[in-house]
């Protein structure tokens, strides 16, 4: 077998570094790891830099029938022949109407297209606390009642609200239509008189937008179009591509990954919900994408048989106010899926939970993602069965403040098991999160395998890193949903601690330093430490010994 190392990377103020992938029993092929991660099969370290490679440049060159920012793109698919490549031309494609592409088609660029969603607002006022006009030179603004310019006529009926938001008061994040001033993400206001510098509010009974920044010689854009790409067949290939602007509905995808489909080497951003959704895509392959700056999550994935998300930046979505600790909003969500790999992800700085599998995942396996510096749970594996959680690096999680935020074990941190059974947890580097590794017990109801129960957890081989604050590892349950003697196993895991008489592991709201947490039985042939860790070259992890 292949020894393959993960780079080092600095993000934010963390540095992540990923040692080497298991000796045995890794879930993933060699050959399928090398090609994800560092791009082809012959390969066994990252580039020198330490660069995490995705996105467009990485797409091939591309050979097909072209289309230009003029065409209508949704009709040139739609009038050509199963199989055909389709090759788009530098520029901004404006897509009105979804492209269905159909079997065997392949949707490429190697000129670096964009797929937008949006439309060009152009027709301002000044409203009556507004200096200046949209045509004029005037710059300033005033903030407050009537506030800002307005343009009309260019919303859609309201619609009902959908998802949680982290604002429920206000509750607006369900609204899909985002703006954009020359580029820049404008913040959507409750109200008219919030309408500030940097903010717009859209009045849908009036059928108006107001903007607290002059549009004067600036492009003023509106994301429209629901839906860029979606399936029409089967077996696609969408390649090389910058998808944006799109205005999709909570928990929808701009890019919706089909039945055999191969998403690869796209820049998928600025879109409402979802950047890409796989929905009934058994066997469907998302990989090196970048997935970044989408209003609600980066990657969602239903009902699909042996899907693979790997080798993708997926950064700092929820860019729109969704619940941040408990709806499904941050980087990667899977639900009702069966086999298949989340593998090889670079999950940063996202405003949820970094990887989340909820809601009847079965024999799926998470490894060697790095997962850094998201507002909630690092992974959060939730009633679901035969789970794989390996080879992981999870750091800087969980600190989100919010609704429903918190420390206990009750919020996870960095690896949250919840209510789920055969779960396998094992290898990963757990460091300075709100906590280490929790497990919970909840009581859930019953679902298509029964009793929803919390069984047959195995913690073996981590290196968890704890110091300061109330940061713990251990075990969680409420009342009607007790953890049986047995069903949950820590061992030979490696435990780095700001002191060895600090508590820093519970069981069942009981708290235990080191010594007192191996009598209840856990963690007896576990290591427990106060030195600290350090990376060695070409990337092992190592532990100083505990000075005397």
């Amino acid at each position: 077998m292949k020894t393959a190392f993960l780079a080092v990377v600095a993000v934010g103020t963390s540095l992540v570094a990923v040692g080497p992938l298991p000796a045995s029993g890794s879930p993933v092929p060699d050959d399928l790891l090398s090609a994800l991660l560092f791009g082809d099969t012959d390969a066994t370290t990252p580039p020198a830099d330490g660069s995490f490679r995705t996105g467009p440049a990485l797409a091939p060159s591309c050979d097909g029938v072209t289309i230009k920012p003029a065409d209508d793109a949704a009709q040139v698919i739609a009038d050509a022949p199963t199989g055909t490549t389709f090759c788009f031309t530098s520029g901004l494609h404006r897509i009105s109407e979804t492209l269905r592409p159909k079997a065997d088609q392949v949707l490429a660029s190697d000129e670096g297209a964009v797929l937008t969603g949006s439309v060009r607002l152009t027709r301002w006022t000044a409203t009556g606390g507004a200096s200046g006009s949209a045509d004029g030179g005037a710059s300033g603004v005033r903030g407050g009642v009537n506030g800002g310019w307005v343009t009309t006529g260019v919303l859609p009926p309201a619609y009902a609200k959908t998802g949680q938001c982290e604002d429920d008061e206000a509750n607006i994040c369900y609204l899909r239509e985002q703006v954009f001033r020359d580029g820049r993400h404008l913040t959507r206001v409750a109200s008219r008189d919030k309408v500030a510098r940097g903010t717009f509010y859209a009045d849908y009974a009036a059928n108006a937008i107001y903007l607290g920044d002059n549009p004067a010689g600036h492009d003023i854009e509106m994301s429209s179009t629901q839906t860029a790409i979606e399936p029409g067949g089967n077996n696609v290939t969408v390649r090389g591509l910058t998808v944006e602007h799109f205005a999709t509905p909570p928990q929808s995808g701009a890019v919706v990954l089909g039945l055999g489909w191969r998403v690869y080497a796209n820049d998928i951003r600025w879109n409402h919900a979802v950047g890409a959704m796989l929905v009934n895509a058994d066997s469907a392959i998302l990989e090196k994408n970048r997935i970044h700056h989408n209003g609600q999550l980066g990657v969602g994935q239903y009902s699909t048989l042996k899907g693979t998300i790997a080798a993708n930046e997926v950064s700092d979505n929820n860019t729109d106010g969704f619940w941040i600790a408990d709806w499904e909003s941050g980087g990667i969500k899977t639900t009702w899926s069966s086999g298949g790999w989340v593998v090889g992800n670079l999950i940063a700085d996202n405003r949820g939970v970094g990887l989340w599998s909820d809601a009847y995942d079965d024999s799926r396996t998470f490894s060697n993602n790095q997962i850094v510096d998201n507002a909630a749970d690092g992974i959060r594996y939730e009633i679901g069965r035969n789970g794989v959680i390996a080879g992981n690096t999870i750091s800087g999680n969980g600190f989100g403040t919010g609704r429903g935020s918190g420390t206990s074990l009750w919020d996870g941190g960095g690896i949250n098991v919840n209510t789920s059974s055969n779960v396998q947890v094992r290898d990963n580097v757990v460091a300075n999160n709100v906590n280490g590794i929790s497990i919970q017990s909840r009581t859930r109801g019953s679902g298509p395998w029964g009793t929803n129960l919390l069984r047959n957890i195995v913690v073996s081989g981590n290196q968890v890193t704890m110091r300061g604050g109330t940061t713990a590892t251990g075990m969680v349950q409420n009342s009607g949903a007790a953890i049986p003697d047995g069903t949950v196993m820590l061992n030979d895991n490696v435990y780095i601690l700001d002191s060895l008489t600090t508590d820093r592991f519970q069981q069942t709201g009981r708290w235990y330093t080191a010594n007192q947490w191996q009598t209840t039985g856990q963690d007896k042939t576990s290591t427990f430490t106060t030195a600290r860790p350090i990376l060695n070259p070409p990337g092992i992890l190592t532990i100083l010994p505990t000075p005397n």
